[in-house]
């Protein structure tokens, strides 16, 4: 889902001054206008257009720090295909694996943006592991998961050590009213949970319980993309 830019732009400043209330080092400096994303973007995942929301994301002076999360941080525009190689482990997505831009990086997951077609503006997660085939939506929407993060500052499961590590910390979810564990870049995910929200979201289930040889194919296709891209 594609979120009213104004809704968006609402959800990451209550998210900035909740972490910086946290003890986050993340200064105002002010927005940016919306910028244009560079035309090689167009061309490494195969769209026409991309979502103003993505854009204006993409075009706030964020300081050079971990900012989000677990110590995650926002992935800048790509300049050349090897960004696909994010993508290896979306496996069964219900829509072409193609179409999402490797978003969020955090130290368990790769968190996208889907470019195209009726999932456009979801974030989708990948647990950063070699036989972990979880393909699966974190959020509706960017403003969505903006919102989890906040509430999840405010319920104390986000927390700022200081000491050791200048960011935030996801403590025990638990059982926290109002989150989504989904949202939080954490691993492992609960089996249930993780399997219902994926037959929710459209993944193809068939293709998740045989992973390993999908995700060969999934590689070989990569490999084709950025050897086409090559010689474009």
């Amino acid at each position: 889902m594609l979120d009213d830019l104004r809704v968006l732009r609402d959800a990451v400043r209550d998210y900035r001054l909740a972490a910086t209330a946290a003890g986050l080092d993340w200064p105002d400096q002010g927005e940016s206008p919306t910028g244009q994303p560079p035309d090689v973007v167009h061309r490494i995942f195969g769209v026409e257009h991309i979502a103003e929301q993505l854009t204006w994301l993409q075009s706030q002076r964020w300081p050079e720090r971990r900012l989000l999360p677990n110590g995650g941080w926002l992935i800048s525009w790509p300049e050349g295909p090897d960004a696909l190689d994010d993508l290896g482990l979306s496996i069964g997505t219900p829509f072409p694996w193609r179409h999402q831009l490797p978003l969020f990086h955090f130290e368990y997951a790769i968190f996208t943006f889907v470019l195209a077609g009726e999932h456009e503006g979801e974030i989708w997660r990948y647990e950063i592991s070699p036989d972990a085939w979880d393909s699966v939506r974190a959020a509706t929407s960017l403003a969505a998961l903006f919102d989890q993060w906040t509430r999840g500052i405010a319920a104390g499961v986000i927390v700022y050590e200081g000491e050791y590590n200048k960011w935030l910390q996801i403590e025990e979810l638990g059982s926290a009213q109002g989150l989504d564990p989904l949202a939080f870049p954490v691993a492992p995910v609960e089996e249930a949970l993780l399997r219902a929200r994926q037959r929710e979201c459209g993944v193809n289930m068939a293709v998740v319980e045989d992973g390993f040889t999908y995700n060969e194919e999934l590689l070989d296709a990569i490999d084709a993309a950025k050897a086409s891209f090559g010689s474009a």
